[in-house]
């Protein structure tokens, strides 16, 4: 019975400090500036927008500015935003891929199909932006070349360094339909 109420008593806590924590945090952030002290009088008159404490003139830029300091959450110095999340989903950027067959990288294109042309060979991949683009056998790619085409899969020839900075060639095939323990 004693664990029942501990445990309960315990829930109480955390709720009321989910709640409180937060509104201490806005009213120690939100704080108004304290009053300016009134000007000492003077027997020279001085202009009305000096004396009433108005603002020099302020362009667009810096009204928009102004407001948008105005709209934001005030910052804490030293706290983090419990609502961010910890983990980034964005993927990391590197250099920006050409465009076309020339940016298809081995490792992250998926062969969905391949077909007999007069020509020769020919298939169908993906990228993981689900762009789909026709390649042919000896079309050159990001990090290497289309070495053969067959009715299953896709040979590639991948170029690229080991760690110390040597160049290495490795053969890639990448079935349509691949088998359990493949990587597609």
């Amino acid at each position: 019975m004693t664990l029942v109420k501990t445990t309960a008593n315990l829930i109480a806590v955390l709720a009321m400090s989910c709640f409180l924590v937060p509104a201490t945090w806005g009213q120690t952030a939100a704080q108004p500036p304290a009053p300016a002290q009134a000007p000492k009088a003077s027997h020279k008159k001085k202009p009305v927008a000096a004396a009433q404490g108005a603002k020099p003139k302020q362009t667009a830029k810096a009204d928009a500015k102004a407001e948008e300091k105005a709209d934001a959450k005030p910052e804490v110095a030293g706290k983090r935003d419990p609502f961010v999340p910890l983990v980034n989903d964005k993927k990391p950027s590197g250099p920006p891929l050409p465009p076309g067959k020339a940016g298809l990288v081995i490792a992250t294109v998926r062969v969905d199909g391949t077909v007999k042309a007069a020509s020769g060979m020919l298939a169908v991949v993906t990228n993981p932006d689900q762009r789909t683009y026709f390649i042919r056998e000896g079309d050159r790619l990001y990090d290497g070349d289309v070495e053969k085409i067959g009715l299953d899969g896709v040979t590639f020839k991948e170029n690229s360094k080991d760690a110390f900075g040597k160049p290495v060639e490795r053969l890639v095939t990448k079935r349509i339909y691949p088998s359990a323990g493949e990587q597609q």
